[in-house]
């Protein structure tokens, strides 16, 4: 937006120039005459007026490279170099932009904006005239622009809204861009000489387009009711009321001639207007807005599925085929498999039925989790050097929970964790109570197997589980996981309640 701006203004200066006449350029001339210096209206006044803008243009770019996000806090203390040196650059600038234009000796309209006081009648006389204002000015810019980084990062922070929350701020930004770009271009080719007409323009069209964004993605997909539910009714007058109150404070303060009538017309017309019109515009557009909201959720869970079904080798088939060996380990007295069998059989179920669910009981997914740690046990109970150790406690264990958000950590701990001849061992345990569920897995660490048989069988591995903790338990969870000393340690806490659309 703002190089379009520069591109306005550095337009409609090429044109000025252009379009003086002698009688004009001769005026512009003479106190440079009488004052035995040289006049081109080329470098004195177009270059100079131009100038200006790109001068402001260079130090915005520069500025908003300083505020790109680093990877360490020490990084942001070596901006204070760059920052000064913009500063001075910019008061330096200005003071040759006076050399050249004299505004002292005219009233350049196009200078109004570097209100700095490198505008003097000896410009150059002092290299660090205006670095004091100009500090001020870059560092006020320098707030702005943390803060619209600090939106930036909160819009596409990874959650299950962040296709919602982009859209509304392309939206927003792409209204900005127009609302603001209009009134400048008309205002600086003199289409609209009226200041009263912009004064209503920002008065009237800024809260009316603040009603639009918070109607439309907030207050109207929010109701679970009709337009006339009483909550709805509530926090739709509140917040016409805050818009509205704000932009004639606003105008006011600039004495624009406010008044309460204006006041209350605007709010009428946000109302019975605006209101309106955007709730139209909403049932139009309803299902696909809704459908965003919901759309993420249903491509991780799509996401999931696949990566379940890419784990599963004709689950149908194998569910057959291990109750026939079931029925001959039962008909061999051979106890043992009879009882892995049905282990392995209730775990087949739990990915055919259960998996696919968005939740299930805490006891199931806990059920799982005991099936597997009992067929791994199996495989390993013959060697004395490793140490499974279970500390399950079921008790306020009542909750809904994502499935398959355990059972990774197990799995790799089973994975990686175990060398059989070297100690070796694995720690886990679940913990819940009213408000948290609390799960906590350590193991041993080795050198990666070369010639692993699991290798290309990770399971659904820890990226898709902190996919799915921001999508069902986002801002109630905390994940972390790594190696401490030498052991891996994993940890997560979730809330009790996940997120249901």
């Amino acid at each position: 937006m703002f190089g379009l701006l520069v591109l306005i203004s550095i337009t409609h200066d090429l044109l000025h120039v252009f379009q003086l006449s002698p009688q004009e350029t001769l005026a512009y001339g003479l106190p440079f005459a009488k004052d035995h210096l040289s006049f081109n209206k080329y470098i004195n006044i177009f270059l100079s007026q131009a100038g200006a803008v790109l001068l402001l243009y260079l130090v915005y770019l520069g500025l908003n490279f300083l505020v790109k996000p680093k990877k360490s806090w020490l990084n942001y203390l070596w901006m204070i170099v760059p920052f000064l040196g913009l500063s001075y650059f910019l008061a330096l600038g200005v003071n040759v932009i006076s050399f050249y234009a004299r505004p002292a000796y005219f009233s350049y309209a196009g200078f109004r904006i570097l209100a700095i006081d490198g505008f003097n009648t000896h410009p150059l006389s002092n290299l660090w005239r205006g670095f004091d204002q100009t500090i001020i000015l870059t560092g006020i810019y320098i707030l702005y622009a943390a803060i619209r980084e600090l939106i930036i990062y909160r819009v596409e922070k990874a959650g299950p809204h962040q296709a919602y929350r982009v859209l509304i701020t392309n939206q927003i930004s792409t209204f900005l861009i127009v609302f603001i770009t209009l009134p400048v271009f008309t205002a600086t080719f003199n289409l609209i000489n009226n200041d009263q007409l912009y004064s209503f323009y920002f008065l009237l069209l800024t809260p009316a387009a603040m009603v639009y964004v918070t109607n439309t993605y907030w207050l109207f997909p929010a109701n679970k009711g009709s337009y006339l539910h009483i909550p709805f009714l509530i926090r739709l007058l509140a917040t016409t009321f805050v818009f509205n109150l704000i932009f004639c404070f606003f105008g006011a303060f600039f004495h624009w001639g406010i008044s309460g009538s204006f006041f209350w017309g605007g709010w009428a017309i946000q109302l019975l207007i605006v209101t309106p019109l955007t709730a139209l515009l909403y049932e139009q557009r309803k299902d696909q807005i809704l459908q965003l909201r919901g759309a993420e959720k249903a491509l991780t869970r799509s996401k999931a599925d696949l990566q379940f079904l890419r784990s599963q080798i004709n689950p149908h088939f194998l569910f057959n085929v291990l109750n026939t060996i079931y029925g001959v380990a039962l008909r061999e007295k051979a106890k043992d498999t009879a009882v892995s069998v049905q282990m392995l059989g209730d775990m087949m179920r739990f990915m055919l039925r259960d998996n696919h669910l968005d939740f299930i009981p805490m006891s199931t997914e806990i059920a799982y989790l005991r099936n597997y740690i009992a067929l791994q046990k199996l495989r390993i109970e013959t060697t004395e050097n490793i140490t499974v150790e279970i500390d399950i406690n079921e008790a306020n264990c009542g909750h809904l929970i994502a499935p398959m958000l355990l059972i990774p950590f197990v799995e790799n701990a089973f994975k990686y964790g175990i060398n059989p001849p070297e100690k070796s061992w694995i720690k886990v345990t679940l913990r819940c109570d009213p408000k948290q569920i609390y799960f906590e897995v350590r193991n041993s660490v080795f050198p990666a197997i070369v010639n692993d048989p699991e290798k290309e069988h990770s399971g659904i591995g820890l990226q898709n589980v902190q996919e799915r903790l921001n999508l069902f338990y986002a801002g109630k969870h905390q994940l972390n996981y790594g190696v401490i000393q030498n052991e891996f340690v994993a940890t997560m806490v979730i809330g009790a309640n996940p997120i249901i659309d």
